[in-house]
């Protein structure tokens, strides 16, 4: 169930990953490395707009499914098995540690009331409160992604609303503190500058590695890398961005880019410089809520806007909670397409369309981490930059392989290609590859715990999907039914606009064979669905035996023919970012199914391929006739035919319609409207009066005895313009 959804939707979903990192990102940062720690993420911020640019090549390819699929396609199966578990891994932690870092906000506002006011009973166990908060927030959003994507969205759009709000007030008053009372500098990032906390260098230390000081800066960056972590999702969520696609893609991860780097960064350099060193160590769990509590202003306001910053970090990270749902759902759905999970994951939700068992399993996992961390958030941090940054190296690795491996002609591709010796080289792709592989390296070595978890995970992870996916091979099932789409059946006795949630006026266009659907893409590029809907019509040919002493059951309607048809219908709609309703009939004629059904959903136009054994007039007469036989009343419909080349079609106005005339018609019926308008019959005479003559009198003459006469000349007509019969290329909003 694809909704399609704006840019601005599919920012919102993304950043309700990034930008929550805000909340957490800065304190794990100087926990491990000290007051620099804003330097480092700055840097991070401003490197995630390389990162960007990956994804927005990756996906221009629409190689669907992101880290798994792009891998697969230039590695192979093993590398890409690995890769989706490191990012699983990422997905599983992303929830929990987003989750556990709200609920230590809310647990700090309860706490400082309670010291505000001396209330003695309004005081929380930060970690178990921030534990079973992230709990609750987890199963509310499982709910929401049962019900779909487009319900999901909607909340994020809304969470994102309101964080601009406080980002805006929190800035300004910021800004306003620092004119009034001035700041701590931040110290640059040089190697006596950074300080490394208890857990900072894992098996690097004891050794003179981190004194060395480009070590120290990459060991800096790597605590810092999780700031950034998101952008995988973009890769899910790509597959549902409305039209034009790619360029809403670019929309997308511009306004991310820019939305994340001012928030985390700024928060980042407003906390260091505004609390003092001696205050900040008590808020490094709830950084922004500590940087409300120190600027300039009366307490009592500085303890409202305190409760709106937990009030919005609330919100956002637990929309990351929904962020990681929809990311784990779109990863382990193309794992499982492409026959390493078993088809059974993929039924789809008997209500709502989507696939519910994958969402279960993902949140069962997350639920499990929350309880196994115990809402210690500086270890789900920890855990957590393993997955994200081998998920960002693996599918850099994979965009850089496909450059040589298909080296045609993208939609866009990373900046800074040469050219030599006739083949690209692509530098930009390279550096940014090789960054990324460096900072994984680094994250190996210094982040022990997590190392050694994330590598069980992914080991884990690994054994089942090499597991599952012999096992789904040996039932032979991923040879057949893999890479086709799993649709939820919803059967009628009935065809109405109404039931199928379609506007009158729509487009019905006829499918059947999926390797020939020119005329359905060429539907999608011209069609505004926003204005008119469109519908992908299969007709399920039956004999007359079979359609008439029982009903047919969902199965004998909706075959493997029409799973793979609307499997393609699918792919194509998804290309071009526009909805479309499928729609199955059985029929003993194809022609009487296609007239009837758009007759039921008032369709303005029905659109067909050519058929492989009939001309384009012989098809138009099939589909004439069968016109003529619906019961009164008959709708206006036209009829176009999509020639092998899409860039031509022939119309046909089915029924009664104003006839297209030739130029040298025109001219002759104007020419006799001249001579007989000085002729007596004054100005009053029109053009169409010469027409109703002429036909009347040609009427008269067919059933008068003149009929051989009349068809002789209609016979003469037709050879001596054949080419003339119907224009060979039209534009898709001419008048037939």
């Amino acid at each position: 169930m694809l909704s399609f959804i704006s840019f601005w939707r599919a920012a919102a979903i993304v950043l309700s990953d990034l930008a929550s990192s805000a909340y957490y990102a800065g304190g794990i940062a100087e926990t491990a490395i000290g007051k620099s720690a804003p330097w480092f993420i700055l840097s991070i911020m401003l490197f995630s707009y390389a990162v960007r640019a990956i994804y927005i090549e990756s996906c221009s390819m629409f190689v669907r499914g992101g880290v798994y699929k792009v891998v697969h396609e230039a590695m192979g199966g093993t590398l890409a098995k690995f890769s989706v578990s490191a990012l699983m891994f990422d997905y599983v932690l992303t929830g929990p540690i987003s989750g556990v870092s709200a609920g230590l906000y809310l647990a700090g506002l309860i706490n400082e009331l309670g010291d505000q006011y001396k209330i003695s009973a309004l005081h929380v166990p930060s970690a178990y409160f921030a534990a079973g908060f992230a709990a609750i927030v987890t199963i509310y959003f499982w709910r929401k992604n049962i019900i779909g994507i487009h319900e999901s969205s909607e909340k994020a759009l809304r969470i994102m609303q309101i964080t601009t709000v406080m980002v805006v007030i929190l800035i300004t008053w910021c800004l306003l503190t620092i004119s009034q009372k001035g700041f701590n500098p931040v110290p640059l990032p040089d190697r006596s500058n950074i300080h490394y906390g208890p857990n900072a260098l894992g098996w690097l230390k004891g050794t003179i590695a981190p004194q060395i000081t480009f070590v120290a800066i990459l060991i800096g960056l790597g605590h810092s890398l999780l700031a950034m972590s998101g952008f995988e999702t973009l890769a899910q969520v790509y597959r549902e961005i409305a039209s034009p696609k790619l360029k809403n893609l670019e929309r997308a991860g511009t306004v991310i880019f820019l939305y994340s780097l001012i928030f985390t960064a700024m928060v980042s350099f407003f906390a260091v410089m505004i609390i003092p060193d001696h205050e900040r160590g008590k808020y490094l769990d709830n950084l922004i809520g500590g940087l409300s509590m120190f600027l300039v202003g009366p307490n009592i306001l500085k303890l409202f806007f305190h409760g709106f910053v937990v009030l919005v970090g609330v919100l956002i990270l637990a929309g990351a909670v929904n962020t990681a749902i929809i990311g784990s759902n779109g990863v382990l759905n193309r794992v499982a397409e492409d026959g390493v999970l078993p088809n059974w994951f993929r039924v789809p939700h008997h209500t709502f369309g989507t696939t519910s068992r994958l969402i279960n399993l993902v949140v069962i996992l997350q639920l499990v981490t929350i309880v196994i961390s115990r809402g210690d958030v500086n270890v789900l941090g920890e855990a957590y930059a393993f997955g994200v940054v081998w998920s960002f190296a693996m599918k850099a690795l994979s965009v850089l392989v496909l450059r040589f491996k298909k080296p045609e002609q993208r939609a866009w591709k990373v900046p800074f290609n040469l050219h030599i010796g006739g083949r690209e080289w692509p530098v930009g792709l390279a550096l940014i590859t090789a960054f990324l592989f460096t900072l994984a390296a680094i994250n190996v070595l210094t982040k022990e715990t997590a190392t050694i978890a994330g590598g069980i995970f992914t080991i884990t992870f690994f054994l089942i999907f090499y597991f599952t996916e012999r096992y789904h091979h040996r039932k032979a099932e991923a040879i057949d039914q893999s890479h086709l789409e799993q649709f939820r059946l919803d059967t009628n006795r009935e065809i109405t606009a109404e039931r199928i949630s379609v506007r009158p006026g729509n487009i019905l266009v006829a499918v059947r064979n999926p390797v020939h659907l020119e005329h359905l893409e060429k539907v999608l590029a011209k069609t505004d669905t926003r204005k008119i809907d469109i519908v992908a019509l299969s007709v399920h040919l039956v004999t007359q035996a079979a359609s008439g002493e029982h009903e047919l059951e969902a199965d004998q309607i909706f075959s493997d023919a029409e799973t793979q048809v609307f499997t393609k219908a699918v792919t194509l709609a998804e290309k071009a970012g526009k909805h479309i309703e499928l729609l199955t009939v059985a029929s003993t004629s194809p022609w009487v199914a296609m007239v009837q059904t758009a007759q039921n959903l008032q369709s303005s136009r029905l659109v067909t391929g050519l058929s492989p054994r009939l001309s384009p007039a012989e098809q138009g007469k099939l589909v004439g006739e069968a016109w003529e036989c619906l019961p009164e009343p008959r709708p206006s419909l036209s009829l176009e035919i999509v020639m092998p080349d899409p860039n031509q079609s022939m119309y046909f106005n089915l029924g009664p319609h104003p006839p297209r005339l030739w130029p040298e018609d025109v001219d002759l019926v104007h020419r006799l409207w001249l001579e007989l308008s000085q002729k007596g019959l004054g100005a009053g005479l029109r053009h169409r009066d010469i027409v109703g003559v002429a036909l009347r009198r040609l009427d008269e003459q067919v059933h008068g005895g003149l009929e051989r006469d009349v068809l002789s000349e209609l016979n003469r007509e037709l050879q001596e313009h054949p080419s003339e019969r119907v224009p060979a290329t039209l534009a898709e909003d001419s008048k037939p």
